[in-house]
């Protein structure tokens, strides 16, 4: 009976760091490589869906505006309104309410929170449009400067803190400056009713002071990649949190490890992968970069942590990925918890009397919301 091949174990001398400058240039000036597949296919499917969706949504708008019930609202947008979603979220956890105002926000930032936990930071890296942006103004950077940037680590840790203050200032202002009434009264409020609707109207009618804001943070994302993850996003901070409890870890085996340095240099959060034996940073995304340009493939894989230790493919967390969110999506649609209860004539009416002041939001303050008029 022919016996299976094995693959030899290379018995190593413990890691010993190559020379400063030499691994910087390895690391930094290596060039551009192409992205793992299978992560690219999910992010442009993604991105066509978020595209299509804002289309719909617009052309929806649009017939409302001209005082009429034409084509369908598409849930998906309410993907576009986080705040809205966390405090759903906090309604939800102390009342047991799921909220049917926007509830395929709750929902998708709920799957976003879910795949932190389950699979690391992958919604930012496979899901995230904007995460899908500011990677390919890195890609274009790269090319551009020929190599990668990053900024002085004081620099880069003082400012990658301001993403967690301003996670613990939604935080504050959701879960303890609120009250129970006050996010019962702000579910039901006008201005929370038509967000998507205002959100649109944003972005059709947008200010200078906002273009240039918008355009500021294009540049300097190409100029410093990742600049608004890295740097400013709050919910990538949540996700990160949460991605210390996924049991699912990159481990580096250093007895397959040549160290190359291959998969440092394709991080693109900068994770020094290659002097770590477990990646436990809350920045990692689960991009898989490391694990896919690694060209000794024992050594670096993704592994289940705990008594059952298992290897992780690829191709295996591409797929738990698209079935968590887009199967979570299904399960949500099935179960009554994605359409809004708001019909489509309270919609009309609305749009008709949206320059109301009763649809202003509180500017940053958290408002006494009481029943509407």
């Amino acid at each position: 009976m022919e016996m299976e091949p094995r693959i030899e174990v290379i018995r190593r001398e413990p890691h010993v760091d190559i020379d400063r400058n030499e691994r910087r240039d390895l690391v930094f000036r290596s060039v551009a490589r192409r992205p793992l597949t299978a992560r690219l296919a999910v992010q442009l499917v993604t991105l066509a869906v978020v595209i299509f969706i804002g289309w719909q949504f617009a052309v929806w708008v649009g017939h409302l505006e001209q005082g009429r019930i034409a084509g369908t609202r598409p849930p998906g947008v309410e993907g576009f309104l986080p705040i809205s979603a966390l405090i759903s979220l906090r309604h939800l956890l102390v009342t047991g309410d799921f909220s049917r105002i926007h509830p395929a926000g709750l929902m998708i930032f709920s799957l976003a929170m879910l795949s932190g936990l389950l699979l690391k930071k992958a919604f930012c890296s496979w899901l995230c449009p904007i995460g899908t942006a500011s990677e390919w103004l890195a890609r274009t950077s790269h090319r551009v400067f020929g190599r990668r940037i990053k900024l002085p680590r004081w620099l880069d840790y003082t400012l990658m803190s301001l993403k967690y203050l301003l996670l613990g200032y939604f935080i504050f202002a959701v879960f303890i400056q609120m009250s129970p009434t006050q996010l019962a009264h702000f579910i039901d409020s006008p201005y929370n009713k038509v967000a998507d609707i205002m959100m649109l109207h944003f972005f059709q009618h947008i200010s200078t002071v906002a273009l240039t804001v918008i355009g500021a943070l294009v540049v300097l994302s190409f100029l410093v990649p990742y600049f608004w993850c890295r740097f400013l996003c709050p919910y990538g901070a949540l996700l990160g949190i949460l991605s210390w409890l996924s049991p699912l870890k990159i481990r580096r085996d250093t007895d397959y490890c040549t160290d190359c340095t291959g998969c440092a240099a394709v991080c693109p959060s900068f994770i020094a992968v290659d002097r770590k034996l477990t990646v436990n940073s809350p920045e990692c995304t689960g991009c898989l970069e490391c694990v896919h340009h690694c060209p000794v493939g024992p050594a670096l894989e993704v592994r289940t942590i705990g008594r059952w230790r298992r290897t992780v493919r690829p191709a295996v967390f591409a797929a738990a990925v698209v079935l968590l969110f887009y199967g979570g999506i299904g399960m949500a649609k099935l179960t009554g918890h994605w359409r809004t209860a708001i019909t489509d004539r309270e919609f009309l009416q609305r749009v008709q009397e949206i320059d109301d002041p009763k649809y202003y939001h509180a500017r940053g303050e958290v408002p006494d919301y009481g029943p509407e008029d």
